[in-house]
């Protein structure tokens, strides 16, 4: 068993948001996202399903020209190609889950 944390260690860049990969399991690769407010990531999509969740804060997240307030809790799953945006309303802590198919190095390549 290996334990992480999404709520611990956490150190936010000042120009973009911070990744780090907490968990590389069998099945799936969970991402902390860590966002100053104001920190967006661009509209990008993923090769294969995507789960995010809201650990702390609040981000505007935007899909197919809508935007939802997702707040600490909120759950949104998107299919594969789904092109999609996230904007920190306030500093926010961001899980997102991806298929062990998917790279973690497209995800940082999003928000550089």
């Amino acid at each position: 068993m290996k334990v992480a944390s999404f709520l611990e260690n956490i150190i936010f860049n000042s120009d973009k948001p911070a990744l780090s990969l907490l968990q590389d399991t069998e099945f799936s690769k969970e991402i902390r996202i860590v966002f100053k407010k104001g920190q967006l990531m661009e509209d990008h999509q993923a090769p294969f399903a995507i789960i995010v969740q809201v650990i702390q804060g609040s981000i505007d997240f935007g899909l197919a020209n809508e935007v939802t307030q997702l707040n600490a809790g909120d759950l949104v799953s998107l299919k594969p190609h789904e092109v999609h945006n996230l904007t920190a309303k306030v500093d926010s802590i961001v899980r997102l889950s991806l298929s062990k198919s998917d790279s973690v190095k497209r995800v940082k390549q999003v928000v550089e």
